[in-house]
């Protein structure tokens, strides 16, 4: 049996030397290999060489100068680069006990799993390594958020946000994965149906070092499961509605101060489009800014776009003010609901339009090929 260690790093030099002796030792039954994907600002990889000279099996670091897509994208590295193509990925903390990896090795090698999950929350397994209670209630709230929302998928998962786990690699497409953030084994899980098997495991202290965890990864986590669940279109809608909310409240309180309807519905519009971009560029089409037009352009474009709209929608809600005589606020989400596919499609097909390379592919097939990936992929069908 031929097993690569996957370990994403980010500071982890203290621990660096006790999790190669353990997983040395744990894995003494088979051929094994360690690699190390390392974002780290520390001397881990100086570190991980240093330790690699006299290690008892072969140990490889890869430093990330630039790392894309944070912990998932160092695991998608490691896995595109391990020797084996059954790959355990842990943590570099020790709180995933190298021990456990023959568990999840003889699971494997049952034959009837692509996956291993080793849970925290499945038989015996434990999560006293969480720092304090809270964190322990925001893992099993996350946990069950994240099951009722992939109920086919993970049904049986019972710890689908764990960083321990096998997988035969031959059973995932490495280029249809788009991680961020901490969470790959959710990304790997939602993408496509798997067959899954668990260990239970006793999630541990720390060795050494701080915790990477924060609020900042929770934005990152909840932005991931929105993306996986619905897809790029509802993503763009939802970002839209918190837009359409905070225009009618800008419109609402500017009409209370006395500031005319339309001076209003124009303050309100020219904000909401300027965070909506910062928004969609953040969370929406993040991965096609790098074949698209500069930033610049993009956000010209997008502003242009949106306030041609406006010059239309405006006329258009004063319109329905006078005809229909209903309030201000009532006009301006109706007109703003009607104006939503065409911002989609613009900003899809135009503003973030790959930059021509050849001659360009048939317009009703670009058109066709586009929508259908942007509006439903990824999520689950």
């Amino acid at each position: 049996m031929q097993v690569t260690v996957v370990v994403p790093t980010y500071n982890e030099a203290p621990n660096v030397a006790e999790l190669v002796r353990r997983i040395a030792a744990g894995t003494d039954g088979f051929v094994a290999e360690i690699l190390f994907v390392d974002d780290s600002t520390d001397d881990t990889p100086q570190v991980i060489e240093r330790v690699a000279r006299t290690a008892p099996l072969p140990v490889r670091v890869i430093h990330r100068d630039v790392p894309t897509g944070g912990l998932g994208g160092a695991v998608a590295g490691g896995l595109a680069a391990a020797v084996s193509d059954v790959c355990v990925v842990m943590d570099g903390d020790l709180q995933h006990p190298p021990e456990d990896i023959p568990a999840l090795v003889t699971r494997y090698l049952q034959g009837d799993v692509d996956v291993v999950v080793a849970s925290r929350y499945g038989g015996e397994g434990a999560a006293g390594g969480l720092a304090d209670r809270t964190r322990i209630l925001v893992s099993r709230a996350s946990t069950h958020v994240t099951k009722a929302m992939f109920p086919k998928r993970l049904r049986d998962v019972s710890d689908p946000m764990t960083g321990f786990f096998l997988i035969d690699r031959r059973s995932i497409d490495l280029s249809q994965l788009r991680p961020k953030g901490f969470k790959i084994l959710l990304e790997i899980l939602a993408r496509r149906p798997m067959r899954v098997g668990e260990i239970p495991f006793s999630f541990a202290d720390r060795h050494a070092g701080a915790s990477k965890a924060s609020f900042r990864q929770g934005i990152h986590f909840l932005s991931q499961l929105t993306a996986l669940r619905f897809g790029k279109m509802s993503l763009f809608a939802i970002i839209g509605g918190l837009g359409a909310v905070a225009n009618l409240a800008i419109v609402w309180a500017l009409s209370h101060l006395g500031v005319a309807d339309v001076v209003a519905m124009i303050i309100a519009a020219e904000t909401t489009i300027i965070a909506n971009f910062a928004l969609q560029e953040r969370f929406v089409f993040h991965d096609m800014t790098a074949d698209a037009s500069g930033l610049a352009t993009r956000f010209v474009k997008s502003f242009a776009f949106n306030n041609a709209e406006l010059v239309v929608r405006i006329p258009i809600t004063a319109l329905i003010i006078s005809n229909w005589h209903i309030s201000v606020v009532i006009a301006t989400g109706i007109t703003l609901v009607a104006a939503f596919i065409l911002r989609f499609l613009f900003h899809s097909l135009v503003v973030y339009a790959p930059r021509r390379t050849s001659a360009p592919a048939s317009p009703a097939r670009k058109l066709v090929e586009e929508l259908d990936r942007q509006a439903v992929s990824p999520g689950e069908l």
